[in-house]
């Protein structure tokens, strides 16, 4: 199955597209601009490459098997959402929240996780290379099975983050990291 295109999704009646233009134009401070508000929004499969949804509220969406790549999205809020088999490669999601999300399986490389809050996500089987967690918060995150070779934790406190059969291979740990604690779930 293919891509869907934004201009054939509809959300409370609207289209998607149209929400996506009016908070471009929110973003940019122009007159006629709305936040965009997609809570609960089926966008599984949607074509959102290079898309603007900066601040974007996503809470309990579903991004299954969406093409992320490129968007901008730094303060938007997924807490909840399902970005199962995602494609999120070089997104910019500083300072966003996830909190619960499904990213299980998700092409996430090159992603800015810069002072997000990850708390309790399913990082499960996800492909995470060359990925920036600098500050962000990852309690109860599970990084089973991922693979995070190259990943940035510095400055990451990853004490209650489950890093169980994740490959670690050339990523920047935080000073003092123990080996046992990258195998041991918490």
């Amino acid at each position: 199955m293919g891509l869907r295109k934004l201009s054939s999704i509809r959300h409370k009646g609207r289209r998607v597209s149209e929400i996506i233009a009016q908070h471009d134009k929110f973003f940019r401070g122009q007159e006629g601009g709305a936040r965009a508000d997609l809570e609960g929004a089926d966008l599984s499969r949607a074509d959102l490459r290079e898309v603007n949804l900066s601040g974007a509220i996503l809470r309990s969406a579903n991004l299954e098997g969406a093409d992320l790549r490129k968007a901008r999205l730094p303060g938007a809020d997924f807490s909840g959402a399902r970005l199962r088999k995602a494609d999120l490669r070089n997104t910019d999601m500083t300072e966003s929240v996830l909190e619960g999300a499904d990213m299980s399986e998700a092409q996430a490389s090159g992603v800015e996780f810069f002072r997000c809050n990850l708390s309790n996500v399913n990082f499960h089987g996800a492909l995470l290379r060359n990925t920036n967690f600098r500050d962000a918060v990852v309690t109860g995150a599970r990084f089973s099975g991922a693979n995070l070779g190259v990943a940035i934790f510095r400055e990451t406190d990853l004490s209650g983050a489950d890093l169980s059969g994740a490959d670690l291979s050339g990523a920047l740990l935080p000073p003092g990291f123990s080996a046992a604690a990258r195998k041991t779930p918490v």
